[in-house]
């Protein structure tokens, strides 16, 4: 998505370009929602050392069988729990900042029609690549890049997760061989894509579904900027509300205090208060 951003600001420097496991940004950004996804987003929250983190990042990654291939007589799961364990408590754990940077950053960067018309017609060839069961960017919208990058993208799909490039890694790296090959060999677009009319459907670039796309980005948009600002609504109220329950405990306490200290200084007065001698000997008159 950031690739597909500077390649839009300047065409002219651009010899290929490769997308690897991308969206459009904005809406595009959410994941798929079903059961699989929810139970990895509960343990997410619940994550709080670099074991469990390990361990809900690993599903978030690759395949399940990517992860039950036997390496040895170890299987693959094993060998990348280790390693990252290992980094993560090298590095240390997400910040919450961190992780709402990552989240804005991909929401906020939404590639816009006159960014794909820019790449469309500035000749470049466009190697579209994406692992077919990534939960985190799902393949369709990778689809839709593609179709809208015609004629001068070519889809490339795997069978892997999200780090696709480490699930199939001769095979990705055969694809952006072949893409930097043919961009030195100024291959003609119609050569490289392999989407045919038929496939691409009709009005991919139609200006009614550009605008379609527009008014759901514009409504997800202030549903995103609504909850931002309920969100920090009631971090407000909930800190008033903290501010005044304090007021209040402590108005109390000095108020039972201010009661009680009469008597204990009136008794420790009385008590501390020594006897008076006269000059007769052997009285003692009280004061």
């Amino acid at each position: 998505m950031i690739a597909f951003k500077l390649a839009a600001i300047a065409p002219n420097r651009i010899l290929s370009l490769a997308l690897l496991n991308t969206t459009g940004g904005g809406f595009q950004c959410l994941p798929k929602v079903d059961c699989t996804m929810i139970s990895i987003m509960l343990r997410f929250l619940k994550a709080r050392t670099p074991e469990a983190r390990a361990d809900v990042d690993l599903d978030t990654h690759y395949t399940k069988e990517f992860l039950e291939e036997y390496v040895g007589s170890v299987k693959r799961r094993e060998i990348l729990y280790q390693e990252y364990v290992k980094n993560i408590s090298a590095s240390g754990m997400q910040q919450n900042f961190g992780f709402e940077g990552h989240i804005n950053a991909c929401w906020t960067h939404h590639i816009t029609s006159r960014e794909y018309e820019i790449v469309r017609n500035s000749g470049f060839l466009v190697a579209v690549i994406h692992g077919r069961h990534d939960i985190i960017a799902q393949v369709r919208h990778a689809r839709e890049i593609a179709k809208k990058l015609y004629p001068v993208a070519r889809i490339i799909e795997f069978h892997g997760g999200h780090l696709v490039s480490n699930e199939r890694p001769e095979e990705v790296n055969k694809a952006l061989l072949e893409l930097i090959k043919s961009s030195e060999s100024h291959l003609q677009p119609h050569e490289w894509v392999n989407l045919s009319h038929t496939e691409m459907g009709s009005g991919v670039h139609d200006a009614s579904s550009q605008e379609e796309e527009k008014q759901i980005f514009y409504c997800t948009a202030c549903f995103y900027d609504t909850c931002r600002n309920l969100q920090a609504c009631l971090f407000y109220l909930l800190g008033l509300f903290l501010t005044v329950l304090e007021y209040v405990k402590g108005f109390f306490l000095s108020f039972r205090k201010e009661r009680i200290e009469p008597f204990g200084d009136h008794t420790s007065v009385n008590d501390s208060k020594p006897p008076v001698r006269t000059s007769k000997p052997g009285v003692v008159v009280p004061q």
